[in-house]
């Protein structure tokens, strides 16, 4: 019998006859607690089921439970036994689609006419909770595409024929636990009895393959876990985060919406959202101006042939609206503001001496996203991007990108986020420009992070077509990663466009073109605030910093002198004048987050000071009006850490 090598990843090795499965190889070459933590293995990497067979020499690493890519196997497995479950319960005529495992959870989509109910839940979750006792294996098989299509039109499962019509391979694998039998490559936990935590969350409605003239499906959410505390723990952030929903807390603190009168996915913002966005414009061109950067404005459409230099029709064209006509000439609404950039850039001269030449701009941009995509402030259609282009020389390059992650972290600090996860990406299949360059723009983007002491984690393939890019993304309180800053290397625009400077030698040369936003759009970025701080936003960008509160009508003209005087030292304040109780009043300012609220009775009247309570409940001592402008002051000097007018 031929005999094989087969190795444990940094571990043992032993010799086993051909077409030992990996659960018996590691059998023997692992311990029991290990074993019993395995979920699959990587065979010379690839993800594979403990019962494959092992055919070569193979280096096997143990996936386990807790390990990403373990709980992506179990939820994938509780998305083939949630099928199944509904299968069973609302029988044939019940058709499923495809049902992936996705961040926290699973999915799958059903087409079903009667909508699923809470009620259903309960009787899928029982019917899983039954399919689990089992302990049916997963077992995988193969089969030509052909008979594949065959198999499944005879069971009326056109969704799963229309995925293999579009198949280019001979065969597919297939996964059957029980009497359900799915189209899938896999891999799996070894039985259903692996799955003892799980639960359904939500249904919603999907189009098929995500395009609105195909039916709409209902797609069943749920999650599971192997240990039933980290269930808790999900179910109490999904909690908070319900609670921390940026559309809910725009609407209850009055500062977006979005109507149907206007348009899905075009954001109007209210005048306390437009004060909170005034405030993070103005810290941002602050800032910006510190770090050498000059400000622009450009227009919203341009004519189509810009877009075609750019080469945005090209590779973009399917995210932009379509043209309109002006003299018989066609026009595009923007999608990004790099060309104008450019075109400001060629309208003069420019020496090597100039470089680096920094601009940044809250530019509006307009990009086509479908309907069924759109979500508040996270996903718009027309959003203001904070951008900037730097033009260098290639000597330049690294220290520019080192400044930008500088500024960068700076910012994102400012605004409470002080965990993130750091991306390159690299040279993806379609690209344009020479090798030498993307290994050029690549290293700078290395040694700069490497210097700024940044851990970060290769995104192989994941770089724009013109140049490799780093991607930072955030981590709010709940642990939750938002795409935020992006910095890109660009050769290809300065090329498209004959950018040049004149050098030491008095030759024309091409600069280097980096792209750059740190907050990615003001819509988006504002959003997730909204859910960072659960609407309760820092004293320096709380669109109503006070709210003065008179116990009865004796007190008014007093708070209107020190409504007065507030304002024109600067603070955001608001007053509340009605005939109310005070309590009732403070619920008021409670319940829209003003960070202080100023009661004013007699005695604050007599003694010309006012009480502060803060959004909290706590009382701090009386102050006059003065020393109240002072702490505000204070206290956003301390938040931004710049001094306030």
């Amino acid at each position: 019998m031929t005999e094989i090598s087969v190795s444990i990843r940094d571990g043992e090795t032993g010799t086993f006859p051909q077409g030992i499965t990996a659960a018996e190889a590691l059998k023997e070459l692992v311990s029991n607690k290990l074993r019993k933590q395995t979920v699959a293995v990587l065979r010379d990497g690839v993800p594979v089921d403990l019962s494959v067979s092992l055919s070569g020499d193979s280096v096997l690493e143990p996936v386990v439970m807790n390990s990403p890519a373990g709980l992506e196997i179990l939820r994938h497995s509780a998305a083939h036994i949630m099928a199944q479950a509904v299968k069973r319960l609302f029988g044939p005529e019940v058709k499923v689609a495809i049902g992936p495992a996705i961040d926290d959870g699973f999915y799958y989509d059903f087409d079903r006419e009667e909508p699923f109910t809470p009620e259903d839940f309960e009787r899928i979750e029982k019917q899983m909770a039954e399919i689990v006792a089992t302990r049916r294996p997963f077992v995988r098989t193969e089969m030509p595409v052909d008979e594949a299509i065959k198999f499944f039109s005879e069971r009326g499962e056109t969704y799963k024929v229309e995925l293999l019509q579009d198949m280019e391979t001979e065969t597919v694998s297939f996964y059957q636990q029980g009497d359900f039998i799915d189209l899938c490559r896999g891999p799996h936990i070894p039985d259903t009895s692996w799955l003892k935590v799980f639960k359904l969350l939500r249904v919603a409605g999907s189009y098929w393959r995500g395009d609105e003239k195909n039916p709409m499906l209902q797609r069943l959410y749920g999650t599971a876990f192997f240990d039933k505390k980290d269930l808790k723990k999900y179910l109490y952030r999904q909690e908070e985060a319900r609670k921390r929903d940026h559309r809910k807390l725009g609407k209850e603190l009055r500062l977006f919406t979005i109507q149907d009168q206007i348009g899905p996915g075009l954001i109007l913002w209210q005048p306390r959202g437009a004060m909170l966005r005034r405030l993070i414009e103005d810290y941002w061109k602050d800032e910006h101006y510190r770090n050498g950067y000059e400000l622009l404005y450009t227009p919203h459409i341009a004519r189509q042939d810009l877009w075609r230099t750019s080469g945005h029709l090209d590779f973009y064209g399917e995210n932009m609206y379509a043209p309109m006509e002006i003299d018989e000439i066609k026009y595009q609404l923007k999608p990004m503001n790099c060309p104008f950039h450019i075109a400001i850039y060629k309208s003069n001269k420019h020496s090597y001496r100039e470089l680096p030449i920094r601009w940044c701009e809250l530019g509006t941009v307009y990009r086509y996203e479908r309907t069924g995509a759109l979500h508040g402030l996270l996903r718009v259609r027309g959003f203001t991007q904070d951008d900037a282009h730097i033009f260098c020389r290639p000597d330049q390059l690294e220290d520019e990108i080192f400044n930008i992650l500088a500024l960068n972290l700076h910012i994102l600090k400012t605004f409470g986020f002080d965990q993130y996860d750091v991306y390159l990406s690299t040279r993806p299949e379609k690209y344009v420009g020479s090798d030498e360059h993307w290994q050029l723009s690549t290293d700078a983007l290395k040694r700069a992070l490497e210097k700024k002491g940044l851990g970060y984690e290769i995104d192989p393939g994941e770089g724009v077509f013109y140049g490799p890019k780093i991607d930072i993304k955030i981590k709010d309180q709940l642990g939750r990663s938002w795409q935020c800053s992006t910095i890109q290397v660009d050769f290809n625009l300065p090329e498209r466009f004959d950018m040049k400077f004149t050098g030491e030698d008095g030759a024309g040369h091409r600069p280097i073109m980096i792209h750059r936003a740190l907050m990615g759009s003001l819509e988006r970025f504002i959003g997730v605030l909204i859910e960072q701080y659960a609407g309760a936003f820092p004293l320096w960008m709380a669109p109503e910093q006070a709210r003065i509160l008179n116990i009865t009508g004796d007190q008014a003209q007093y708070c209107e002198a020190v409504y007065s005087r507030l304002r024109k030292a600067g603070v955001r304040v608001e007053k509340d004048l009605r005939n109310e109780q005070l309590n009732y009043k403070i619920r008021e300012a409670q319940l829209i987050k003003v960070p202080y609220m100023l009661i004013v009775g007699e005695r604050e009247k007599e003694n010309g000071t006012v009480t502060v309570r803060k959004r909290s409940g706590e009382n701090l001592p009386p102050m006059t009006p003065q020393e109240f402008v002072e702490m505000v002051r204070s206290e956003s000097e301390e938040g931004t850490g710049r001094r306030m007018t």
